[in-house]
């Protein structure tokens, strides 16, 4: 982790409600959990019941096993996570996120300097979920899903074996809070999406420009490339461009020159 570019955060006064605005993580994994384990049947219901969204999301979008309606996505649903790979992350995962006040004093504090910046912005519902090694935050109907199984350490085995150091490097608890603040702004503020070498710049950009904002929110150099370095730049010499102006209009060619 690096030092801190220095570079200027412009807060503005806290109000009432950003003082009192704490966020806190749904456990939705521990009753996924449950049921992947022992198949208890109350633990489906509850997940279908009260979870309802993070379910479809997590069986369709996620897992992308099937349909959440399918009378053999249960049974689907459990054969997919009966892999004994599987059944031990589930337990690491238990294991390692038994506690999450952690990161919950971490979102609420990071959220609350971005709304700060952003306050028409509204807070997700933020929730804990297990996948299968294939996605780290969903975002999407004001909800904000954690997959704890991206997050379990650099040394981890499974990690080891299927990704690179580099990517490791990212794969670890302190990288949540990060995560959810980069991955929230980009469904805020989405990339656009064209084919054309102009546009591939603008959208490598916009990724600097998140990465830039999120190294602000956490009070850390988090990420540290060309274009973040850039970026503090620009903003350090326009002290009156907002961040909202600088990811809404501030574009590729300002920046170059």
């Amino acid at each position: 982790m690096l030092a801190c570019l220095g570079c200027e955060w412009r807060l503005k006064a806290n109000d009432e409600a950003s003082d009192n605005m704490n966020i806190s993580i749904e456990r939705y994994d521990r009753i996924e959990s449950l049921y992947l384990t022992t198949g208890d049947y109350s633990a489906l219901l509850k997940m279908n019941k009260t979870y309802p969204m993070q379910t479809r999301t997590l069986i369709e979008d996620v897992l992308r096993i099937g349909q959440v309606n399918d009378p053999e996505i249960n049974a689907i649903f459990l054969r997919f996570f009966s892999d004994s790979t599987l059944q031990q992350m589930i337990n690491d995962v238990q294991e390692q996120f038994a506690d999450m006040t952690d990161l919950e004093k971490d979102l609420s504090n990071a959220f609350r300097r971005l709304k700060e910046e952003l306050p028409s912005m509204e807070i997700p519902q933020v929730y804990a979920q297990i996948g299968s090694f294939d996605q780290s935050v969903i975002v999407g109907q004001r909800m904000l899903g954690i997959s704890l199984d991206k997050y379990l350490g650099a040394d981890y085995p499974f990690y080891i074996e299927h990704y690179t150091k580099d990517q490791r490097q990212m794969m670890t608890r302190d990288m949540i809070v990060p995560d959810c603040i980069g991955f929230y702004i980009l469904s805020l503020f989405p990339v656009q999406e064209s084919e054309s070498e102009l546009n591939q710049q603008e959208r490598s950009f916009h990724m600097g420009k998140i990465q830039w904002i999120v190294n602000q929110v956490m009070g850390n150099d988090i990420f540290s490339n060309d274009r973040v370095s850039r970026i503090n730049q620009y903003m350090k010499n326009h002290k009156g461009v907002s961040v909202e102006q600088l990811l809404r209009n501030t574009n590729y060619s300002e920046i170059h020159g």
